[in-house]
């Protein structure tokens, strides 16, 4: 964003979230986070839905541009650092970003902007996952019997639910981690799933 204020209330906000939880936080306690009187949060967002769903625009950007930012020699080295930026324990630190929107993401069945949103992310990740896995295929790499549209459901769906239970269950991320790499040896490679039969 470009309004530094703005910008600065938005970080407030994510960490009064973290702290707080979405049903505890008030403008209040987001004010007193930035330093700043309510008039001023009122100034930037009209109201606290609006605050809501830019804060959800804003966590989100930022899962984008790590997930763009991953690289790799092959699509498997790709898969993995996707899986080490959204999943691992080597992102602790990112542990409240993911808390922060989970929080925020609570209110999609009620909230069309938020709804939206998510949406949007998730097609993201789906076509990441799916350009990877067709690259894969394409290269030999993986199994060539893989449909890349439903291995990237696959995925996302795997992504998603391991951020719930690290969440909602203390699951452990490391561990989470390495199951989503197991099913990307057992299903994707190629030379690796059995021949199915009739």
């Amino acid at each position: 964003m470009e309004d530094e204020p703005a910008t600065e209330i938005l970080e407030a906000t994510y960490r009064a979230l973290c702290e707080h939880g979405y049903d505890d936080l008030t403008l209040r306690d987001v004010a007193a986070e930035a330093d700043r009187s309510k008039a001023s949060i009122h100034y930037h967002y009209e109201s606290k839905d609006q605050l809501f769903v830019t804060l959800l625009e804003y966590l989100s950007d930022r899962f984008v541009e790590r997930v763009a930012a991953v690289d790799g020699d092959t699509p498997r080295e790709r898969l993995d650092a996707v899986f080490e930026v959204l999943v691992s324990d080597a992102a602790a630190s990112e542990q409240s970003l993911g808390t922060a929107m989970f929080e925020v993401a609570a209110r999609a069945p009620h909230d069309d902007a938020v709804r939206d949103r998510l949406a949007a992310f998730d097609d993201l990740l789906f076509e990441r996952f799916r350009s990877i896995v067709a690259a894969g295929v394409a290269a030999g790499e993986f199994d060539d019997r893989i449909e890349p549209d439903v291995a990237a459901e696959t995925l996302v769906t795997g992504v998603l639910g391991a951020h719930v239970r690290q969440i909602v269950a203390g699951r452990s991320s490391d561990r989470l981690y390495a199951e989503l790499n197991a099913y990307a040896e057992r299903q994707l490679l190629a030379g690796e799933r059995p021949e199915v039969t009739q």
